[in-house]
């Protein structure tokens, strides 16, 4: 490890413990901070993820959290019912700049959210969450309102598999830590690259291009590095991770999808071809090929969008 990443590791990566719930409001004076949650399918854990941020982050004992937002990217479950029941308000991805047609993809979520919401300090958090602990939010908003320096806070967490601790995060260990340890050593010390919690100003995210799909987490880490410094991001270990885990096979999509962003990143060239076959076995015996679009598309800061623009001077 370089002795850079070292050195960070001692300066920026806390625990959640550091920074007590009474430091964080009373840094926070008039800084507006958002949560975003994009969603497709969760109505299962989406509304206790609504409540508790509400019930702990939301009230006049503790205002940390002005503004919680579910982004529902076309869910044909109960996701937006149960959002707006738990108190979020739910906007619908496709409402959201409606001159851009939307493609599917989490990042594409993200990037509009950034027209939804308002807040100085955007924060990320995944629906699929089960058990979900207030923590996921103070622990990395907190670094935000105390520390002037920090820009950009990912959390780290253990993400059990199956009941085994430190098993889950496949894609992160096959694919991303070994990319980033090889291309960008700088970003070598964080715990959780691809993890879905994290949050930055928002003074950072409108300049960054977000990739439209499994690579937004990647390509804005790296982007974020390349534009404020390794010594303006951050991590801190907030616990326990427990979500929905993916099969195998839409496990080699992600990480497709996450090395095309890297090599965008490392050489700006185009992919041969952004396709990937997996195979299945087929009710007829033997093995059926299944080919699968990589996601090819970025969208661009959200301060060069006319709209965001015109808000911002409004």
């Amino acid at each position: 490890m370089l002795e850079e990443v070292e050195r960070w590791l001692a300066r920026r990566s806390w625990s959640v413990a550091d920074r007590p719930l009474e430091r964080i409001l009373a840094a926070k004076r008039g800084t507006r901070v958002s949560v975003v949650l994009p969603a497709l399918n969760e109505e299962a854990t989406v509304g206790a993820i609504v409540s508790v941020i509400r019930r702990e982050l939301m009230t006049d004992a503790v205002p940390l959290v002005d503004e919680l937002v579910v982004i529902d990217s076309g869910s044909t479950d109960r996701t937006a019912e149960v959002a707006a029941a738990a108190g979020a308000r739910v906007v619908a991805r496709d409402a959201i700049l409606p001159r851009i047609p939307a493609v599917p993809g989490k990042g594409e979520v993200l990037w509009r959210s950034l027209m939804a919401t308002s807040g100085d300090v955007v924060c990320f958090v995944d629906a699929d969450l089960r058990d979900f602990s207030a923590d996921f939010v103070s622990g990395i908003v907190g670094p935000l309102l105390t520390d002037p320096d920090v820009d950009f806070v990912k959390a780290m967490y253990d993400r059990p598999l199956g009941g085994t601790p430190g098993q889950g995060g496949r894609v992160t260990e096959l694919v991303a830590r070994p990319l980033l340890n090889l291309h960008w050593p700088q970003l070598a010390g964080f715990v959780q690259p691809l993890g879905g919690e994290y949050a930055a100003r928002r003074s950072l995210l409108e300049r960054l291009p977000f990739p439209v799909g499994y690579g937004v987490e990647l390509g804005l880490l790296v982007d974020a590095l390349h534009t404020v410094g390794l010594d303006a991001l951050a991590q801190v270990d907030v616990g326990v991770r427990k979500h929905r885990h993916q099969d195998g096979q839409a496990l080699g999509r992600m990480a497709a999808a996450i090395y095309r962003t890297a090599q965008l990143r490392l050489s700006r060239g185009h992919l041969v071809r952004p396709r990937l076959t997996q195979f299945e076995r087929s009710d007829e015996g033997g093995f059926a090929p299944r080919t699968y679009a990589v996601d090819t598309e970025e969208r661009p800061p959200m301060a060069e969008i006319a709209e965001y623009a015109r808000r911002r001077v409004a």
